[in-house]
Order: C-alpha cells, then sequence, then structure tokens
C-alpha cells in the first residue's frame, strides 16, 4: 500500500467537499450551535470562574452529537456515490489498488469529521481557561473523540462500499449508528425492566391522633422520642417487580457516549459529586452494575430502622471505584464492526468484479 497514492485519494475527496458551499454552510451552523450551547453551559454550571469542567464536558458531547448526525451523510456515499457518477472506474485502472481506494476516502472521511472538532477548538479552550478543568480530562476526552470520529467514519465509508445505492447505504449508516447511539440504551431500559425479580417491601406505621400526631399507649400526649410507647399498626409485606439492569449494564458499553464518559477520568466537586457530564454519565452508567435492593424494611415507629440487602447510601465515588470499567469493550467491539465492515466493502470494491449489482454502473 503507498502512502502517497493513499493521500491523493484522500486529497482529492477533500477538495470536492471544500469546493461546495454547502460545506461551509454546515460549518457555520455548527459554529453557531456551539456558541448557543457554550453560553447556556455557563450559565448552568454558575458562570466563570467553576464552571470550567462542566461547560468542557458539554462542548465534547454537542461535538460527538454534531459528528454522529452529519458524519454519515458526509462518508455514507462516499464510495457508491462515485461509481452513480462515473468516477470510480477511472480510479481502480490506476496504479491505486483497492485498499488504497478504500482507506484513502477513509482517510477523507475521518478528517472532515475532524474539521468539526476544529470548529469547537476555540469554544473549548475557553471552557479550559474557566478553570477547574484537569489536563488528563483534556487529553483523554480529545482523543476518544477522536477515534469515535474515526469509528463512525469506517462505517460510513465500508457501507458505501458494500451498498450500491447512494440513498440506501446513507440511510443504512445512520441506521448503524443510531443503533449505537439510541438503541443501546433502548434495549438497556427495556431488557432490564423485562428481566426482573421479585422484591419485598416490609412497612409498619403507627396510629395517628386527632392532630396527627401518635397516639401512645400508656396515654400520654408526646412519645415520638419513645417509639416503644407509640401505639403501632401491624407489619405489611407487598411485592413488587425490580427490574435487573445489573444484568444487562453491559449493553451501554458500546454507545459512544458513554465509551466516552467511561473513559475519561472523573474529578468531583467539594460535596463528592462529578462536576462534569463525563462524571455524571459514568455515575449513572455505572450505579446500573449494583444489584438492586429485593429486601426492604421500614419502620415508622421508628424512623432511624431501615435495612436493605445492599448498602445504596454508596457516593458517587464509591460507587466509580468499587465499579468495573466498560469503555474499552465498547471501543474494541465498534472498532471490530467498523473493520468488518471494511473488509466486506473491500470484497465488493476489488477488481475485477466477478459479480455486480443490478443496475450498477462501471463507467
Amino acid at each position: 500500500m503507498s502512502a502517497a497514492r493513499l493521500w491523493t485519494i484522500a486529497r482529492l475527496e477533500l477538495l470536492q467537499r471544500v469546493r461546495t458551499v454547502s460545506w461551509y454552510v454546515l460549518l457555520g451552523v455548527f459554529a453557531l450551535i456551539l456558541i448557543g450551547v457554550t453560553a447556556l453551559a455557563f450559565l448552568s454550571y454558575g458562570g466563570w470562574g467553576s464552571s470550567g469542567p462542566g461547560v468542557f464536558s458539554v462542548v465534547v458531547y454537542v461535538t460527538l452529537l454534531l459528528v454522529l448526525l452529519v458524519s454519515p451523510t458526509l462518508s455514507g456515499n462516499s464510495i457508491n456515490g462515485d461509481r452513480d457518477a462515473a468516477t470510480l472506474a477511472p480510479v481502480q485502472v490506476t496504479l491505486a489498488t483497492t485498499g488504497e481506494i478504500l482507506f484513502g476516502k477513509f482517510v477523507a472521511g475521518w478528517i472532515t469529521g475532524l474539521a468539526f472538532s476544529a470548529v469547537a477548538a476555540p469554544f473549548l479552550v475557553i471552557a479550559t481557561f474557566a478553570g477547574g478543568v484537569q489536563p488528563l480530562t483534556v487529553v483523554i476526552s480529545l482523543l476518544v473523540l477522536i477515534v469515535e470520529t474515526g469509528v463512525i467514519a469506517a462505517i460510513g465509508v465500508a457501507i458505501s462500499g458494500v451498498l450500491a445505492r447512494p440513498l440506501f447505504s446513507v440511510a443504512t449508516t445512520y441506521l448503524v449508528v443510531a443503533a449505537l447511539a439510541i438503541g443501546t440504551p433502548l434495549g438497556f431500559g427495556l431488557i432490564g425492566s423485562a428481566v426482573a425479580s421479585e422484591g419485598t417491601s416490609t412497612t409498619r406505621s403507627y396510629e395517628a391522633g386527632p392532630d396527627g400526631a401518635p397516639l401512645c399507649r400508656d396515654g400520654a400526649h408526646e412519645c415520638g422520642d419513645d417509639p416503644a410507647q407509640m401505639v403501632c399498626d401491624d407489619w405489611q409485606v407487598t411485592t413488587t417487580r425490580v427490574p435487573r439492569f445489573d444484568y444487562v449494564w453491559w449493553m451501554l458499553a458500546a454507545n459512544p457516549f458513554v465509551v466516552l464518559g467511561d473513559a475519561t477520568p472523573t474529578t468531583y466537586n467539594a460535596y463528592g459529586y462529578p462536576d462534569d457530564l463525563f462524571g455524571s454519565l459514568k455515575y449513572g452508567v455505572r450505579s446500573a452494575q449494583i444489584p438492586p435492593a429485593l429486601e426492604q424494611r421500614w419502620d415508622n415507629c421508628d424512623p432511624k430502622t431501615y435495612l436493605d440487602d445492599t448498602d445504596d447510601r454508596l457516593s458517587p465515588r464509591e460507587v466509580i471505584d468499587r465499579t468495573v470499567p466498560s469503555w474499552f469493550v465498547g471501543l474494541g467491539v465498534q472498532l471490530v464492526l467498523a473493520a468488518l465492515l471494511l473488509w466486506w466493502a473491500w470484497i465488493r470494491t476489488r477488481t475485477p468484479a466477478r459479480a455486480l449489482p443490478p443496475g450498477t454502473r462501471i463507467a
């Protein structure tokens, strides 16, 4: 594989995009969105001086979201679009191999997606100077963002080589991206709710007098400080269905937003809670790994008595420290998926081709 030929193909692909006015309009719209998002993030996180980590994470997540929305359109027709325009066959008869054509278009799609990150760079700098952003957070989050952009570009280019119709390949790319970004939490919620366990709740309440205060056994007017003197009802046992999200938490591993949040180091505020969206999402996903309480006991006659089969009073730091990271598994699944699709696209694009889909244009 020649790096010179690969870059020539990538450069030609990029020049085609740069020459279109719509490309600059798209980048301008993205910049306007980031201006509004950054301003709202500063207001949400308390203004300048302590909002750096929160604003930085918001800008990175919005950048990833727009890459997921735009990249399939830009890369989902790169190969079959050239075939329809009769510009693929002239390239295939040159010294460029099928792998060079395929990876050249992949590099072009990756660079195109990174252009959105370049537009977001000034806003990331502003958030960093707002204070509190750790250098390691900046480096790792941006590296994951770059890798995720490449994964989406690879999926789009590969599907454009597998499918013959550009419109169908773009739609299929959106479906694959939606399966990763939206389908994983939907499957997590639905399957976790369907696979439920039986939970029991044992409760007891006191009998209240006309004034709402607890009735006392000895006829006294005040026994709130002495639960043994309260007139209490019988224990009531109820049975409920408890969702078992701890069985299906792994379904979220391949979600691009989860990969980004789970891979980024977590920083905490003065109250022990994550101070950015990376940590908040990580805390929510990691909490799903903890088995739910199947037996609960609440004694209203003695509010201090609350027994649980799990310690649900763990702090966010304790939850994150005691649970298993999954970002490398999810990223590995994405890379394997992209590699398999690229291999399939190479088989469908290589020449000489033994068979082509009906109606496929050659030259």
